[in-house]
């Protein structure tokens, strides 16, 4: 295994488990008396609130619906596509390098 794979590995799993917790975070939108400093919701709220508190100072609730975590699946999906995608740069450069 070369430097690539296992670096396209970790990084891939990261990022999956990153989109689902912010699609987990999108649901618990919809309730918003959820305290996420209980546990296990602050096993989600706990990787993903970094992101989302910038990002809620730039954009604010619409109709009082915290948008923010879609915008972050969204951002960590293009990431994904980006870097590992069948076109990614480190899919590319592991065939490159191979």
């Amino acid at each position: 295994m070369d430097v690539f794979t296992i670096a396209s590995w970790g990084l891939g799993i990261f990022l999956a488990v990153m989109i689902l917790f912010f699609i987990f975070r999108i649901v618990l939108t919809w309730y918003p008396q959820v305290n996420l400093a209980q546990f296990p919701l602050n096993l989600i709220a706990w990787p993903t609130e970094p992101f989302l508190a910038p990002t809620r100072r730039i954009v604010q609730p619409l109709g009082g619906v915290d948008i923010t975590p879609v915008i972050w699946v969204g951002i960590f999906s293009l990431i994904r596509e980006i870097l590992l995608g069948q076109q990614g740069l480190l899919v590319m450069l592991s065939r490159h390098s191979g």
